[in-house]
């Protein structure tokens, strides 16, 4: 049994500065996350994606934010479970919670924190027969290392901001970016059609609107595409490639919590956003884009500041008798559990003779 002051369930940004925010209480966390890294999306799904909304950060790739988290909590010592999926939750009667895994790992803890961002993610696939036959043989749903692609001849179908996003990275990596659409109009940010249209005048990227994958053929590996392109006469033509990437976007669910009896609201967990994000079980807290109340944004910045006041509610709930005086991090710097000491230098104060 492992046994934790906090029990994270995500490691994902979120999750993972709850770490940082409840070392500053002195409270010990474990997490449990279903990938096999810490993370989550970050790592997981675009670890190379620049990130401009992270104060003090004008822009950050997601996989350097995590590696900066990481380091930011490694004084704070946190235990991690990953690999596993969050499965089943008992309420003992002295209050803990025991969180079993799929593996049939065990944790014992006081408070639970559920940080799992949007749940786990599905790919939405085209139906396409052998689509499965080329799945990590040309067939890839999700860019984890743009490299690679390099000099590789790609097709993208999509019309959102990732197949957009991914275009215009890849034009400077692949040899050869082909972009297929079935519509004229994409769902994407203004800016990112604009470069697109402005990397097609250029020939760095072929631009198929309307258009649609019919076919996939090869051997072993993916060798060519068969695209549909509509418009007054429509015709099909086969597409020499070797890596075919649909981002028709991913299918989040909430997976086995959403049998915890959490109040659950489009497939989010609806908390109280007034004090702590509290879910309607006392003791379980629901941070980050996991949760759902009036006014919310599913950005990770938002989910930093809910842990942050998630981790005073549960040291109220650990420790009842006793009032937490909040000290700032500039006044009293930051004292790991493994003895590190980290403040800023004292002013010499010298005596006038």
């Amino acid at each position: 049994m492992i046994k934790t002051d906090i029990l994270i369930i995500g490691a994902g940004p979120t999750g993972l500065f709850t770490v940082f925010e409840a070392g500053l209480l002195k409270l010990k966390c474990h997490l449990i996350d279903a990938l096999p890294q810490a993370g989550g999306q970050c790592s997981e799904i675009y670890p190379k994606k620049p990130i401009y909304d992270i104060p003090g950060f004008p822009e950050v790739l997601a996989g350097e934010l995590v590696d900066n988290l990481m380091e930011q909590i490694k004084a704070f010592q946190p235990g991690f479970t990953l690999g596993e999926r969050a499965e089943t939750i008992e309420k003992l009667e002295d209050g803990t919670f025991v969180v079993t895994t799929n593996k049939g790992t065990k944790h014992q803890a006081p408070i639970v924190a559920i940080a799992g961002g949007l749940g786990s993610f599905e790919p939405r696939k085209p139906l396409l027969e052998n689509l499965d036959k080329f799945e990590d043989n040309g067939v890839a749903y999700i860019i984890k290392d743009p490299e690679v692609y390099r000099d590789k001849k790609v097709v993208i179908a999509g019309g959102g901001d990732s197949a957009l996003d991914w275009s215009i990275f890849l034009a400077d990596v692949a040899s050869e970016v082909t972009l297929v659409h079935r519509r004229n109009e994409f769902r994407g940010a203004l800016d990112s059609v604009e470069k697109v249209q402005h990397l097609k005048n250029e020939g760095k990227i072929n631009l198929v609107t309307p258009g649609e994958i019919i076919g996939l053929k090869g051997g072993d590996t993916l060798e060519a595409v068969t695209i549909r392109k509509s418009g007054a006469v429509s015709e099909e033509i086969d597409l020499a490639v070797d890596n075919f990437i649909p981002l028709f976007g991913l299918s989040p669910k909430l997976g086995p919590i959403a049998d915890w009896g959490l109040d659950i609201e489009k497939n989010a967990i609806k908390v109280d956003n007034t004090l702590d994000y509290q879910t309607n079980i006392p003791g379980i807290y629901a941070i980050g884009d996991v949760n759902t109340y009036p006014g919310k944004l599913k950005l990770i910045l938002c989910g930093f500041h809910e842990a942050t006041l998630m981790c005073q509610s549960a040291y109220q709930r650990i420790f009842p008798d006793k009032k937490y005086v909040m000290k700032y991090t500039t006044v009293g710097g930051v004292t790991g559990f493994d003895g590190s000491k980290k403040e800023a230098p004292k002013a010499v104060v010298k005596a006038i003779d």
